[in-house]
């Protein structure tokens, strides 16, 4: 009994997991989101600067609150809040960290904050 419980836990997670990740998934339609976006990606920071034209960005979403989990020795960015603009895109709003529009399938970053300077141009 253990072991089917274990089994359809384990099944039920993963199809979680498979809805969350969709590709054609737009992250402004549900509170539960992960995706992954894949181009140009830089960072700079006190002259030192990271490029990578192979670039990703893991984007996580849960309730209003984005996450972007770089590769590359990239530092993350976390806690982003978005507003809607236009037919279905959203800008990111507040504390600095504006400069991201996102949608289903693209990601476009320049956001500049502490003396560091993030750019993407992503599509997943």
């Amino acid at each position: 009994m253990k072991k089917a419980i274990r089994i359809f836990s384990l099944l039920l997670i993963a199809t979680t997991i498979m809805i969350a990740c969709k590709k054609d998934k737009d992250p402004a339609s549900t509170d539960l989101f992960v995706g992954t976006y894949k181009g140009d990606v830089s960072y700079s920071k006190d002259g030192g600067v990271i490029t990578s034209s192979d670039g990703k960005i893991t984007v996580s979403k849960v309730g209003e609150t984005y996450n972007f989990f770089f590769g590359n020795n990239i530092p993350d960015i976390t806690g982003v809040k978005f507003e809607k603009s236009g037919d279905n895109s959203y800008v990111s709003v507040g504390n600095g960290l504006t400069g991201i529009k996102i949608d289903a399938s693209t990601l476009k970053m320049l956001v500049s904050k502490d003396g560091a300077t993030w750019t993407a141009n992503c599509t997943r």
